[in-house]
């Protein structure tokens, strides 16, 4: 019997746990698996409450499964085949998709959604496992199978898998309100990107360069990391300030040891800025305890006192082992490591202070007046639409 997947069954993650609030997380998640499936000419998307059916219609089911792993709420994913709503059919199906395994041990799982199918849930996994038995060489093990033999019974048709794969995990895009995140061209903040996407965070970006001191080249690689963390959300707006004449005024008026110090400071005022006119609930950074010098609890205590929106920091305890195994399972390790500075390297001092005095911070800020030039940086921003390419999901396989 020749058999092809006709359907992707979804399940979800977390969303089972959220009672009343769980309807308005399934819509989120099918919005954002329909949004993501428009890379697809044929696929459609049908919802109930506690499944979402991706109908391939002669997609390309690999690629359609290494997308959908990519969307956030997804707990596992199925690739199914539909058969008739009768026992002899579902057991042929079932037969022909277990001859394409390599033998090994199996259990089925019948849930069965109609419950005016004739046949009850015990007898449909004996059925099946018993026409699976006798005619392939897999062998039947209940407690711990090798491969599930899944089997959902709808109304007027069946679905049988025996491939599950995970999904992403975590909470739809979208549920959780929108952060404004500080994305430089380094390996942490675009980790904390994806971990603030992974618990439903919708996200703007905003990135600081200071022509000519960095480069086009360093501009691309922001925007390239950009483009990788679509696949969490499929679309970021990008923010790109200008920071010279805002950095040029601090290396003249601050002492060295206190320029990262005030640098970061004024970048939180610019970033508040937009945030707020973009409607964001919170500022978003790749700090960790300890990492730079300004990432001591003191440099942050002085960096955050500007701000007025919380700063969430969602690798602060995070070793830099951990990160850049995260950033290499998300594909953006190689895209930041790129040999191109950004602002924060390039003006660097040699001796930074680690432990700053607020009130030391607030005194090299009377040097000079730095509010026109903040407010001279949001009014300037260039604001770019970063998209989801089809070829993410197509190099995602390899």
């Amino acid at each position: 019997m020749d058999i092809r997947a006709d359907i992707c069954v979804v399940r979800f993650a977390e969303l089972s746990t959220k009672g009343k609030n769980k309807k308005d997380f399934v819509r989120q998640l099918r919005k954002n698996i329909s949004e993501a499936m428009k890379s697809f000419d044929s696929v459609t998307v049908v919802g109930s409450f506690d499944r979402i059916y991706v109908v391939l219609n002669g997609a390309d089911e690999r690629t359609v499964i290494a997308r959908l792993q990519q969307i956030f709420g997804i707990s596992t994913i199925s690739l199914a085949v539909k058969a008739e709503q009768n026992l002899d059919a579902m057991c042929e199906v079932a037969i022909a998709l277990m001859k394409n395994e390599i033998p090994s041990t199996f259990k089925v799982i019948t849930r069965r959604a109609d419950k005016s199918f004739p046949w009850v849930t015990d007898q449909i996994n004996r059925a099946l496992g018993t026409a699976i038995l006798n005619n392939t060489e897999h062998r039947v093990d209940v407690h711990e199978p090798e491969i599930k033999v899944l089997v959902e019974v709808r109304p007027d048709e069946v679905y049988i898998t025996v491939n599950t794969v995970a999904g992403a995990g975590g909470f739809p895009v979208g549920t959780q309100g929108k952060g404004m995140l500080l994305l430089s061209g380094g390996i942490d903040s675009p980790v904390a990107a994806h971990l603030c996407n992974k618990r439903g965070m919708e996200l703007e970006c905003i990135h600081f360069q200071s022509p000519p001191y960095t480069s086009q080249a360093a501009l691309d690689k922001v925007m390239d990391l950009a483009r990788k963390l679509t696949a969490g959300q499929r679309e970021i707006r990008m923010h790109i300030v200008n920071f010279t004449d805002l950095q040029l005024q601090i290396n003249h008026f601050i002492p060295e040891d206190y320029r990262i110090t005030i640098m970061r400071r004024m970048m939180i005022r610019v970033a508040e800025e937009l945030a707020v006119k973009r409607k964001c609930k919170a500022l978003i950074t790749g700090e960790c305890i300890g990492q730079v010098a300004s990432q001591t609890l003191e440099s942050i205590q002085v960096i955050s006192s500007v701000a007025t929106l919380p700063i969430l920091r969602p690798l602060i305890t995070y070793d830099k082992n951990e990160i850049i195994s995260l950033a290499e399972k998300i594909g953006t390790f190689e895209i930041s490591i790129r040999p191109y500075e950004d602002c924060c390297t390039v003006f660097t001092p040699v001796n930074p202070v680690t432990r700053p005095a607020l009130h030391r911070a607030l005194h090299y800020e009377k040097s000079f007046d730095f509010a026109p030039y903040v407010i001279e940086c949001v009014e300037k921003s260039q604001t770019v639409f970063v998209k989801y390419e089809k070829k993410q999901a197509e190099d995602a396989l390899f």
